[in-house]
């Protein structure tokens, strides 16, 4: 029996977690994006704001459709993407990638919406299989499912969100009964294959790998983003320079500040006090989503909230890594916080999914 809907079973706190860190989000992207000759309208705050407010209402109808009809919809929404991941490659090159499809006026980018696809056609096919009834050719299927976008993503170029899938896969495979010796198996295989794959990156790529392990091997070129933001970051203290008040932001130092460095930001401007409370906004809604994927009784659900929660916990934990010099950089958004529509509206029909699922889960 499924529940019915009804918004009393509305998790305030879900929603209210990422509205809080978009605040937060917002507050940084325009104070890192502020020019003195650029009228309040034209700022990037704005237009995140647009954003975020296309996030809310699509929280908002999802919530109304029951979330087992979305199975119908994972392969539709699964081919759409890998075409439009194939069509994003002939785009003009921008930033020295192919990441953006300019439809209507607005700037699309396919690998957004590819980890949200991936994770819909996961989701239906542990649902309709158990691991030890699958045999031949289908066993693969996952792998393929996955392989597909991570090479198309990883041709764009763009490592980061291409290496999203991978933890995916292998919590979904988990939660689904993959046997946990395989699961090591495969990435021993993967650990093995790293120098092999390491020779097929961009230069640019490769050397942000090297100086994750000595960034002053380049202090003015692959290791001087990263220099400065641990400086950003160590130099706000417990409670920061304030608002527009980073030296480091305010005078330049800071590259790709209002994307995904904007944790440095916020670091040297709100200081460890505000940066705590952005990591206990997502421990929040990361541990709420794998609450509702273990509290869910149907596959179809519990692999759904899975696979989400999964997907927020990498973004958030990677970004924060590489902006604090824990993690290699590997070019990946802070959800609801670095600038970015697509990532945002991703990031919340993602959360919206989140409140479906708790609200209608079957009581059995």
């Amino acid at each position: 029996m499924r529940k019915r809907l009804n918004f009393r079973h509305f998790d305030r706190v879900l929603f209210l977690m990422p509205v809080l860190i978009f605040l937060i989000g917002i507050f940084s992207i325009y104070s890192a994006s502020f020019k003195s000759s650029q009228s309040f309208d034209e700022t990037l705050a704005v237009r995140q704001i647009l954003w975020m407010g296309i996030g809310v209402l699509l929280v908002f109808l999802i919530v109304r459709v029951d979330y087992f009809r979305l199975q119908d919809f994972a392969w539709p929404v699964y081919i759409v993407t890998v075409i439009m991941l194939v069509a994003v490659l002939f785009m003009p090159t921008r930033l020295g990638a192919h990441r953006w499809i300019l439809v209507g006026g607005f700037n699309i980018q396919p690998s957004e919406l590819a980890k949200l696809a991936v994770i819909l056609v996961l989701s239906r096919f542990f649902m309709n299989y158990r691991p030890e009834a699958v045999s031949g050719a289908k066993r693969w299927v996952p792998f393929v499912v996955v392989a597909v976008p991570f090479f198309l993503i990883l041709k764009e170029p763009d490592l980061g969100t291409g290496l999203t899938l991978i933890p995916i896969l292998f919590a979904m495979l988990y939660l689904w009964g993959f046997r946990t010796k395989h699961l090591i198996m495969l990435l021993v295989l993967g650990a093995a294959a790293a120098p092999f794959l390491f020779s097929f990156l961009k230069e640019y790529q490769k050397a942000r790998l090297l100086v994750f392990l000595n960034p002053n091997m380049d202090p003015l070129g692959a290791g001087y983003t990263i220099i400065q933001s641990k400086i950003a970051i160590g130099s706000g203290g417990l409670l920061g320079k304030g608002f527009m008040e980073g030296t480091q932001n305010q005078l330049n130092f800071l590259p790709e500040r209002h994307t995904d460095f904007i944790f440095a930001v916020i670091g040297e401007e709100g200081g460890f006090v505000v940066s705590i409370l952005l990591f206990a906004l997502f421990w929040v809604i990361i541990k709420k989503g794998y609450v509702i994927s273990g509290q869910t009784p149907d596959k179809f659900g519990s692999q759904l909230a899975c696979g989400i929660s999964t997907m927020l916990a990498v973004q958030s934990l990677v970004n924060l890594g590489m902006t604090m010099g824990f993690l290699p950089v590997v070019g990946m958004p802070l959800p609801l916080v670095s600038y970015g529509g697509s990532s945002v509206i991703i990031t919340m029909l993602a959360i919206g999914i989140l409140l479906n699922i708790k609200m209608r889960r079957p009581l059995f």
